[in-house]
């Protein structure tokens, strides 16, 4: 009998794992577990879909590693299935003195990832690329793209099911058991619950994987922490104040890297994000808030720890949230002619933070195995652009075996 295989999670990450077991092993029996009605309903399909080219991980790092690996497989796929793909670059730009010596050791890093095209440039030239965007200097990074995630993991799925996989939306895992020969698992559904066995089982929970992953056996930490990302779009007719993408320089005193102006294929252009504590571990406004959500924050040491450290970004970043006039002035550090009423509100997004049992963050990808379970931990960005290298690496490790590197 073929191996049964259960991934659970429909964002691109499952779909991509999903598709990767069935290329190497077509005899598989893979079934995916979605428990919303469509695919990329959460994190894949509420980012601002930029395909990162790899400027500030570190070298050697398993998101620097995959990230480059997975922009590589990512555009071969686009070109493949026909998916828009824009490469409109990108401009990290520095307002100091001192994010210009920053900008440096950015550089240096992405040249060590082996980021194509990538160089320091003037304030003349950034005014060649981007008319109304000011800075002292910036980091021109030419090969950066963007694209529709949520499409992507469509057609990634769309391969999946023409080899063989079931995809089973409205399935919301309620237990996961491993056992010394299977693993079974528990769904709820509109018609009530469901329980099937598996042989192996691959846990891309997103939102939902610590919960996930403590059903299966596992340790409770990294935890979750759900920060709400919002957006302000650009009216169309104010469209054309940028070029491509323009983003700070990051800064390491900070966890979050702060507003930034970001093209869509689809024309848009959204402003934002800030960070802001989310109530609900789906909670895309101050108005979703989820008591059992929000009990188990207040209940979780490591968010304490997180928030004494980091108490006042968050103040500046609820402000934010609270008022359009700061969060545009923030931006308009970047492009002077924006004005308040340039933008109307826009999407939002909540990234599944992880964190330490010491607060910290935890900023590599994380990959643990529970007996037969295979639980990726912790997915930060650049996780949607890497996510073909990283099913690559997941499939790798149930084909050998062996235990991945956490980092």
């Amino acid at each position: 009998m073929s191996e049964r295989v259960a991934v659970v999670g429909g964002g691109i990450l499952g779909a991509a794992v999903a598709r990767e077991i069935l290329r190497r092993r077509p005899d598989c029996g893979v079934t995916l577990f979605e428990k919303e009605d469509r695919l990329a309903s959460h994190q894949t399909g509420r980012n601002s879909g930029v395909v990162h080219a790899g400027l500030y991980y570190q070298p050697g790092s398993q998101k620097a590693v995959l990230c480059r690996r997975g922009v590589k497989l990512l555009e071969a796929f686009c070109a493949e299935r026909g998916i828009r793909r824009v490469a409109c670059g990108k401009v990290l730009v520095a307002l100091t003195d001192e994010e210009r010596v920053r900008l440096a050791d950015i550089e240096q890093r992405a040249l060590a990832n082996g980021v194509p095209g990538v160089r320091i440039i003037g304030a003349g030239e950034l005014g060649e690329l981007e008319p109304n965007v000011r800075g002292l200097a910036a980091l021109h990074s030419p090969s950066t793209s963007i694209v529709d995630y949520a499409e992507v993991t469509r057609a990634l799925a769309a391969d999946a099911v023409d080899s063989g996989a079931k995809v089973l939306l409205g399935h919301e895992i309620t237990d996961i058991r491993p056992g010394n020969a299977q693993v079974v698992i528990s769904a709820r559904t509109a018609a009530g619950g469901e329980e099937a066995a598996f042989d192996r089982v691959v846990v891309c929970g997103g939102l939902q994987s610590d919960r996930l992953a403590e059903m299966a056996g596992d340790d409770p930490h990294p935890v979750i922490m759900p920060f709400r990302g919002e957006y302000y779009t650009l009216k169309p007719h104010r469209r054309d104040l940028v070029n491509g993408l323009v983003y700070p320089v990051p800064d390491p005193r900070y966890p979050f890297l702060g507003v930034h102006l970001t093209p869509r294929v689809d024309g848009e252009v959204l402003i934002g994000p800030n960070a802001v504590l989310a109530l609900a571990r789906e909670g895309y406004s101050w108005r979703t808030v989820s008591m059992p959500d929000a009990v188990q924050i207040a209940r979780t040491p490591a968010f304490w720890r997180f928030a004494r450290r980091h108490w006042r970004t968050g103040i500046r970043e609820v402000a934010g949230s609270l008022s359009r006039r700061r969060f545009i002035t923030a931006a308009r550090a970047y492009v002077p002619a924006l004005r308040d009423d340039d933008v109307v509100p826009g999407t939002a997004g909540v990234r599944a933070q992880a964190l330490d049992a010491d607060g910290g963050l935890v900023d590599d990808f994380r990959i643990s195995i529970r007996d037969r379970v295979v639980l990726l931990r912790n997915a930060p960005s650049p996780a949607a652009t890497s996510a073909l290298a990283i099913a690559e690496h997941i499939v790798a490790t149930l084909t050998s075996g062996e235990q991945p590197g956490s980092r």
